[in-house]
């Protein structure tokens, strides 16, 4: 290991440097001429080692360091420490900056760094998906010539961080976007933008549910104050007005009885996110009680019933909620649907999976109608539906339960012509692999 320069080695070599020419010069009487030599030499030794050393630092990519004797060989390997030093910080902050930003990338927010002038320092891939950057592109490029929302441009300069903002996203006009603004290193700002879209949508849909609920409950206990109120007065319920007044409150109290055992089923499946599929659901007995159930709903109706049922198909999944979903969707058909309609149930199996199909003769639905049909309490005909009992959650729980077993709800309806409500379970929820075999039970 090659000591480092100290003043005392460089008066020691300059001294035994200068030593044979002083003694040289003593002998043969010309000292100064052989000090002027000895320097000369001094001096083109140094200036030898000068160009060593710049040639070696601008032009040499060996990370060697060039040889050196005396006062210089401690400088060139003191130069070869320090770049290696140089060398591993370099490579901790590429290693620091790296996975800075591959943890930018995992975050589920977009990143923005800017300086304090506002000129963009970086940003992750969903900035750019979010906001419309380009990296590298918009390196350098003032963050309010890009995002030219008035609010942000009004957020931006205030300088004031402690509360977040919602701008609309400029990629998506339907889209909400909160960012967060705060420091991230001396001169340098941090903002993550998140996308509260489904949080405002959220937000609304409980605004809306608990108003639709209060409203549903409101009117049949409206009704039944009222005649409660006329209870107090027996002569009032006398005769035919009590029998009158007594149905009113039966259908009333049914009315919010269903409401409540509905909107209990719904949250039930809603509070199971996953369930487990393991259980076998006989979906023709199922379909074969439906069928009688129904037919008794339709006593008054003069409906025409035709069940097609593979008999041999039976499902893996959760046999209450199949049972909620499949009896919302017979129901239906029967509430809805107009005297003498034709209702036509078909279970098979499908090249793509069982598949439940409730096809029915009535009215049809229209189209700007049909994208709306699985929200809570929505109803195509509100008046209509109050008639029949309806609570508009019946499709809600449809929605939520077919979800659990991966399928969805396919709706096709034509005005005038019908309506048919389907859905297809997997290949792999089929508990057996019989043949099928089809009954078909055609009922007036």
């Amino acid at each position: 290991m090659v000591e480092r320069l100290t003043w005392k080695r460089l008066v020691g070599e300059l001294i035994l440097f200068y030593l044979p020419w002083l003694v040289l010069g003593a002998i043969f009487g010309y000292l100064p001429w052989f000090l002027l030599i000895a320097t000369w030499i001094q001096l083109g030794w140094h200036f030898h080692n000068q160009l060593k050393m710049s040639n070696w630092l601008w032009k040499d990519r060996s990370l060697t360091p060039p040889s050196g004797s005396g006062s210089w060989e401690p400088l060139f390997n003191g130069i070869y420490r320090l770049q290696q030093r140089n060398r591993r910080r370099r490579k901790e902050l590429t290693t620091l900056i790296r996975r800075f930003r591959n943890g930018a990338e995992s975050l589920p927010d977009a990143v923005v760094v800017f300086r304090s002038e506002g000129n963009i320092v970086w940003c992750n891939k969903l900035a750019q998906q979010l906001l419309g950057l380009r990296w590298p592109d918009d390196s350098g490029q003032p963050i309010s010539n890009l995002l030219r929302s008035p609010d942000f441009v009004r957020y931006l300069s205030r300088q004031a961080f402690d509360t977040p903002l919602e701008i609309t996203s400029p990629m998506n006009y339907d889209r909400t976007l909160e960012l967060r603004i705060m420091r991230y290193t001396e001169g340098e700002y941090l903002m993550a933008v998140r996308d509260v879209s489904q949080l405002k949508q959220l937000e609304g849909m409980r605004r809306n549910f608990f108003a639709n609920v209060s409203h549903e409950l409101r009117t049949p206990m409206t009704v039944l104050q009222g005649y409660l109120e006329m209870a107090q007065d027996p002569e009032m319920l006398m005769g035919p007005m009590w029998d009158r007044a007594h149905g009113v409150m039966t259908e009333q109290l049914a009315r919010m009885n269903a409401l409540v055992e509905q909107l209990l089923t719904l949250s039930k499946i809603e509070a199971a996110p996953t369930i487990e599929l393991e259980e076998i659901v006989d979906v023709p007995a199922m379909l074969d009680i439906l069928e009688k159930e129904a037919m008794s709903l339709s006593t008054n109706k003069d409906q025409s019933f035709t069940f097609e049922v593979d008999n041999s198909l039976k499902v893996f999944g959760d046999n209450d909620q199949l049972r909620s979903a499949i009896s919302n969707l017979v129901y239906n058909a029967v509430k809805h649907t107009p005297n003498d309609a034709a209702i036509h149930v078909r279970w098979y199996r499908s090249p793509t999976g069982p598949r439940l199909e409730v096809t029915d003769s009535g009215e049809g639905i229209a189209a700007q109608h049909i994208h709306r049909l699985t929200e809570r309490f929505y109803r195509v005909d509100k008046a209509r539906s109050r008639e029949t009992g309806g609570s508009g959650l019946g499709l809600a729980i449809v929605k939520h339960a077919l979800s659990h077993h991966d399928a969805h709800l396919e709706i096709d309806s034509e005005l005038d012509k019908g309506s048919t409500f389907s859905f297809t379970l997997p290949n792999r929820l089929v508990a057996d692999t019989a043949l099928p075999h089809a009954v078909i039970n055609d009922h007036q």
